[in-house]
């Protein structure tokens, strides 16, 4: 088998030392280099990626070991930009297609795209993967960046090229949004079951249990009975009511100020487009309808705000702790 090739080999090397070995005083300068080098091919690999950095070390202490010195670590995202002239028909989905990214990361590293389309003869950067580019805080490190932004401390340090105290960093795998508006906190007054659920599937991103795949899980999922109520979490219209691909059964609600919430995965859908609906009132019922990962029947619910990339959507975990201590 291929995997037992490389202890194979070395049992061959270790059987012909052996033989030179049973009579050292016949033994030549050439077999005794030979026998040198292949007990040096038998030592300890050589690291080749940086080690993680402990949160318990000081802010310098990661770059004093030798792998600091990004000898063993990758080439600086931001290093790696690639510049983009934009040509006759590409759009900001075209490109982002392209190079394998979704529109919000073209949008978060090109600012002059956020306010208008491509425009052709243009040259925009296009980074290695999906993130954002941060300015670190005056009198803030780069774990400081890693702690806002809930990324691995290590993750961040190697993907910026090990640096000490980068002025800019990259951080992957987060998506780019506009500023969100100010929006009245009491919008949203209610909890969206009868009783507290327990949160079977957090908002971000997610490893499918059933691929392997990571998705970006827009909302929360609240684990809850076939049948168990669901409903409005505040005062508003309601948008859409019916099937949606991979929600399932959806409810969508708009509310005052921006703000929309979502209600996926149900069973039955108990109200139409158009009407006006009041904190508590039944949008339906608990389901598990559309293409989801999880087998239980649950609740999935999202908040999201409106923005100049549409419906952006945003952590529901606050709002539904909220509810939580006041209740």
């Amino acid at each position: 088998m291929k995997v037992f090739r490389q202890p194979l080999i070395y049992m061959r090397a270790m059987r012909t030392q052996i033989k030179l070995l049973r009579d050292l005083n016949s033994m030549t300068p050439r077999c005794w280099l030979l026998l040198l080098s292949t007990l040096l091919g038998l030592g300890v690999p050589v690291a080749t990626q940086a080690h993680p950095v402990s949160s318990k070390t000081s802010g310098n202490s990661a770059d004093d070991s030798a792998y600091g010195s990004g000898k063993f670590c990758p080439q600086p995202a931001l290093s790696r930009l690639i510049h983009h002239k934009v040509a006759p028909g590409e759009t900001i989905a075209s490109i982002a297609k392209r190079y394998n990214l979704i529109p919000a990361t073209l949008m978060g590293m090109n600012p002059a795209l956020q306010h208008s389309k491509a425009t052709v003869g243009s040259e925009i950067v296009i980074p290695p993967y999906n993130g954002i580019r941060v300015e670190v805080p005056a009198g803030q490190s780069w774990r400081n960046v890693a702690t806002k932004y809930k990324v691995r401390t290590d993750v961040l340090f190697e993907v910026n090229g090990c640096q000490r105290e980068p002025r800019d960093v990259f951080v992957p795998g987060v998506n780019w949004a506009p500023k969100r508006p100010a929006i009245p906190t009491g919008n949203l007054a209610e909890y969206p079951l009868p009783a507290f659920a327990t949160v079977v599937m957090a908002y971000g991103w997610r490893v499918d249990p059933n691929t392997g795949r990571v998705f970006f899980n827009s909302g929360v999922d609240l684990l809850a009975e076939t049948g168990t109520p669901v409903r409005a979490v505040g005062a508003g219209t309601v948008a859409f009511a019916g099937e949606r691909g991979v929600y399932g059964n959806l409810v969508v609600v708009n509310h005052q100020g921006g703000q929309q919430t979502r209600y996926a995965s149900l069973n039955s859908v108990r109200v139409h487009v158009g009407q006006i609906v009041k904190p508590g009132d039944l949008l339906g019922t608990v389901g598990s309808t559309g293409k989801t990962p999880l087998t239980e029947p649950h609740l999935h619910f999202e908040v999201r705000y409106s923005s100049s990339l549409g419906w952006v959507a945003e952590d529901p975990s606050p709002y539904l702790q909220q509810k939580q201590v006041a209740k």
